[in-house]
């Protein structure tokens, strides 16, 4: 179950970083408090995980996820670019963050 609360924990990560970009400095109310809703979230996430998961692989996972399901949202929601190497480098994050739940124990 751990591995779903990190997961989850870093899909509110994607959540917080996408309501920051449209907060305007926190002027905007609602993207201000979906923000705090969304970081409070994702940081709980994180530390229920990590009590089940080591800490280092839990931060990377979490970490990953936010990075990746970031970098897809500018690319389909706000017109960031999607060249061949940047696609290529997600790909390389994906494969790095299977590679550490694989090996997670060990």
């Amino acid at each position: 179950m751990a591995w779903v609360w990190l997961i989850v924990g870093g899909l509110f990560e994607v959540g917080f970083t996408t309501c920051l970009r449209n907060a305007d400095g926190f002027r905007h109310l609602g993207w201000t408090l979906a923000f705090l809703a969304s970081v409070s979230m994702s940081m709980l996430l994180l530390e229920i995980a990590a009590r089940s998961i080591p800490m280092g692989t839990a931060y990377a996972v979490w970490t990953g996820i936010g990075a990746l399901g970031t970098v897809l949202t500018g690319i389909f929601f706000y017109g960031e670019a999607a060249t061949p190497m940047r696609l290529l480098l997600i790909l390389g994050a994906v494969g790095c963050i299977a590679g550490l739940k694989l090996t997670a124990g060990q």
